[in-house]
């Protein structure tokens, strides 16, 4: 049996610090499609793309909804990746129901702010804040602290961005 459903447009955020790791995010919510699993929820920060919107936009916007952060400067980004969201049996009206995963571009940001920039906590353009905490992280090992079907996904981003990562 074949999904119809479509793969929902997103971007995603790999922002280096000057000691070459990225930002990752606690999640506190488990909802829906995305669920979370404990020890397993850290992801760098990614977002749906607003129909016509511009991929690099779309990578600031939701750098800025999730983090607060816009002093980040353009290094690079992926092709398009692909990941399929696990079995979900809730309610149909979830904003993630419709998908059967996520088509993402990966695009990496150097960060040229200072840590006290970074708020994951306060929501912005009506937005729920995601994450609960924050830290810096070596990219060769957050594909370890992110849920299972994202795994892949982010050992290509992994390999793609090492060279922004040292």
């Amino acid at each position: 049996m074949t999904n119809e459903k479509p793969y929902r447009p997103n971007v995603g955020i790999a922002l280096f610090n000057a000691d070459g790791r990225v930002l990752v995010g606690h999640r506190f919510k488990g909802d829906g499609p995305e669920v979370i699993l404990p020890g397993l929820d850290w992801q760098m920060p990614q977002g749906g793309v607003d129909e016509g919107e511009n991929l690099r936009d779309a990578a600031m916007r939701e750098l800025w909804e999730e983090t607060s952060v816009v002093s980040a400067d353009y290094l690079g980004e992926t092709d398009w990746l692909t990941y399929e969201f696990p079995p979900y049996d809730g309610p149909q009206t979830h904003r993630l129901a419709k998908f059967r995963g996520q088509r993402q571009k990966w695009f990496a940001l150097r960060f040229t702010g200072k840590d006290d920039e970074i708020d994951p906590l306060t929501p912005r353009n009506g937005q729920p804040a995601e994450f609960d905490a924050w830290r810096w992280e070596r990219l060769d090992r957050v594909a370890d602290i992110v849920v299972p079907f994202r795994r892949e996904v982010y050992r290509a981003v992994a390999e793609q961005f090492a060279p922004f990562a040292n």
